[in-house]
C-alpha cells in the first residue's frame, strides 16, 4: 500500500504519518522514514478528530461475522450455510462431501480462520474466538449427522433384511469314519485285547524285506515285474547294500521282520501290522491298493492249536459270537504247514447262499506256522522257538460287514455310498 499525504498536510505531518509504517503495516525499524535496529516509537493516543492513513486510504477492515467483512462470508452465513448442508446430507458419501468443503485443509471455514491473521492485533482475539466456535459446532453437527444417517442404515437393514428367528437352523454336514477305517480300528481293537501290540512300517521296501526274508528267493514269481509295482532307482534312491531293488510292498509281513531284528531275540514277539499294500490286480473283487492286517507271535511251545484259538477269537469278535472257523491246507513260502481260513457265511449263517456260492463258508485269510527261514531272517533260532502268522485282508472284512458287493465302491470317494455307514 503506499502512502499518500493528505491535501493540506505539511511536511512535518507527512514526516509524522510515515512514523512506525511502512506499506501500511507496523513497524518498529522505521522513524521518520529512516532505518533503525533499535529505536522504538511510542505510539500516542489518538485525538477524537485524528484521521490515520488506513482511513484515508479506504474503510478500515473488520472482523469476520460483522456485516461488511472483506474476508469472505461472515461467520454467521457461513454457520448456516454449513449447518444447511449438514442437514441436507442425506447419505454418508454427501455428508462426507460437506465436511470436506467446510472443514477439510482447504475448506471454507479453515480458509477463513487463516484469514484472520490479516487483522489488526486488536481485532484478531474476537475473530479467531468466533471462527473457533463455528468450526466446534460444524464439527459437532457433522457428528451427530453421521451417528443419525447410521441408525437410519441400520433400521432400513433391519426392516428389509427380516430373519425369521423361528426357522430352525442349518446343521452342518458332519462327517464320519469310513468303512475301512471303523473295519481296521475294530481289528486293532479285538487282537489288542489279546495281548497283541500295533507296529507300521514304510510303504516302500527293497526286495530283501519284502521278498528274501520271507523265504521268497529270486526267481519266486512274486518278484516278476508283472506282479509287482517296482520303483526306478532315480525315484526311489539307492537301496542298501546287498537289500536290492526298490518296490511297493506287496504285503506288510515286511514290518514283521523289522519288528523281530529290532527285538534283538527278546520274547515274545507278537504284533499285529496294519496298512496299505500294492499289487498287479483290478476286478469286482480286487484292487490295486489294498489294506491288509498281517500278524505274527514269537514265543517257545508255539502250535497251531494257539494259531486257531486266537483266529476264531478274532472272528468272533468281528462277525459275532455265532460265528464259526475251518482251517484248510495250503501254501504259502512263509509258513508250514500253512492254512486256508474260512469262517461261516455272514449272510447265511452256514446254510449256504449266492454269497458263499451254496458252500455255507467265505474265505477271509490266510495262516500258518512261521517258517524257519523267516525265523532265522528275523534273528530268532528256529531250534529253539516256533511262532505262527496270519494275514487278513481288511477290504475283504469290510465288504463281508457291510454287505458290499464290489471292492471299487470302497476307493471312489462316491458321498451317496459313503453316507450309508
Amino acid at each position: 500500500m503506499s502512502y499518500r499525504p493528505a491535501r493540506g498536510q505539511s511536511e512535518a505531518e507527512r514526516g509524522e504519518g510515515l512514523v512506525g509504517r511502512t506499506c501500511g503495516r507496523p513497524s518498529d525499524r522505521f522513524v521518520h522514514g529512516l532505518p533503525t535496529r533499535h529505536k522504538r516509537v511510542e505510539k500516542r493516543a489518538p485525538e477524537p478528530n485524528d484521521r490515520s492513513a488506513d482511513e484515508e486510504d479506504g474503510p478500515a477492515a473488520v472482523t469476520p461475522g460483522e456485516p461488511g467483512g472483506e474476508l469472505g462470508p461472515p461467520w454467521d452465513d457461513l454457520l448456516a450455510a454449513a449447518l444447511a448442508a449438514v442437514r441436507e446430507a442425506a447419505d454418508p458419501g454427501t455428508l462426507e462431501a460437506a465436511r470436506v468443503r467446510f472443514l477439510g485443509r482447504n475448506g471454507e471455514i479453515p480458509a477463513a480462520l487463516r484469514a484472520v491473521g490479516r487483522l489488526p492485533a486488536e481485532r484478531r482475539p474476537a475473530a479467531g474466538a468466533a471462527g473457533n466456535r463455528v468450526r466446534t459446532a460444524v464439527a459437532a453437527a457433522l457428528t451427530e449427522r453421521a451417528a443419525t444417517l447410521s441408525r437410519g442404515e441400520l433400521d432400513a437393514r433391519l426392516a428389509t433384511e427380516v430373519v425369521d428367528v423361528t426357522l430352525p437352523g442349518r446343521t452342518p454336514r458332519q462327517g464320519h469314519p469310513h468303512p475301512l477305517a471303523t473295519t481296521r480300528a475294530e481289528l486293532e481293537r479285538i487282537f489288542a485285547t489279546l495281548g497283541f501290540a500295533v507296529a507300521e512300517g514304510p510303504e516302500v521296501e527293497s526286495e530283501w524285506y519284502n521278498f528274501e526274508a520271507l523265504n521268497m528267493p529270486s526267481g519266486h514269481p512274486a518278484r516278476d515285474s508283472h506282479d509287482s509295482f517296482y520303483l526306478e532307482d532315480a525315484l526311489a534312491g539307492e537301496p542298501a547294500q546287498g537289500e536290492g531293488r526298490l518296490l511297493l510292498r506287496t504285503h506288510t509281513s515286511p514290518v514283521q521282520i523289522r519288528h523281530m531284528l529290532a527285538r534283538g531275540g527278546a520274547l515274545p514277539v507278537r504284533v499285529v501290522c496294519p496298512g496299505r499294500v500294492y499289487r498287479r490286480d483290478d476286478d469286482a473283487t480286487h484292487s490295486p491298493m489294498f489294506h491288509q492286517l498281517e500278524g505274527i507271535l514269537v514265543d517257545r511251545g508255539i502250535s497251531m492249536a494257539h494259531l486257531k484259538g486266537v483266529l476264531a477269537e478274532a472272528a468272533r469278535g468281528l462277525f459275532g459270537a455265532k460265528t464259526r472257523v475251518r482251517m484248510r491246507p495250503s501254501y504259502f513260502p512263509f509258513t508250514e504247514p500253512s492254512a486256508e481260513v474260512d469262517v461261516s457265511c455272514v449272510f447265511c449263517g452256514g446254510t449256504g447262499c449266492a454269497t458263499c456260492k451254496g458252500s455255507g463258508w467265505i474265505e477271509i485269510l490266510g495262516a500258518g506256522m512261521v517258517h524257519p527261514a523267516v525265523l532265522t531272517a528275523g534273528g530268532y533260532n528256529p531250534e529253539e522257538v516256533s511262532g505262527f502268522a496270519f494275514g487278513i485282508g481288511i477290504d475283504r472284512c469290510a465288504m463281508l460287514r457291510f454287505g458290499i458287493d464290489q471292492m471299487r465302491l470302497l476307493f471312489e470317494g462316491d458321498l451317496r455310498f459313503l453316507e450309508q455307514f
